[in-house]
């Protein structure tokens, strides 16, 4: 209810860590795709979430990050990518 109040919703909280274009692999092979068990974003996500939510530490946020969509670790030619952003594109969080 905390976030809520704050934030508006869970969502709204959690998206305003996505990673920006510049922070990510312009193109995701299985070896840019190895290196992205934890990022610059899921750190500060899990920092301030552990007070909130008790999350646990960056690489665990980076999976949840994942499974939210925050980013997208389809690599390219996967036939997952494409429905993934779709997915992404239908669902948009307004930010502030």
């Amino acid at each position: 209810l905390e976030l809520r109040r704050e934030f508006g919703s869970l969502a709204r909280y959690v998206w305003q860590y996505e990673p920006s274009a510049a922070d990510r692999p312009a193109v995701l092979t299985l070896e840019a795709a190895r290196t992205l068990t934890s990022t610059a974003a899921s750190v500060a996500l899990s920092k301030t979430s552990k007070a909130r939510l008790e999350l646990v530490g960056p690489t665990t946020v980076y999976a949840f990050m994942q499974a939210m969509g925050l980013v997208n670790d389809h690599l390219e030619g996967c036939r997952a990518r494409a429905k993934a952003l779709q997915a992404r594109a239908a669902f948009a969080v307004p930010r502030g």
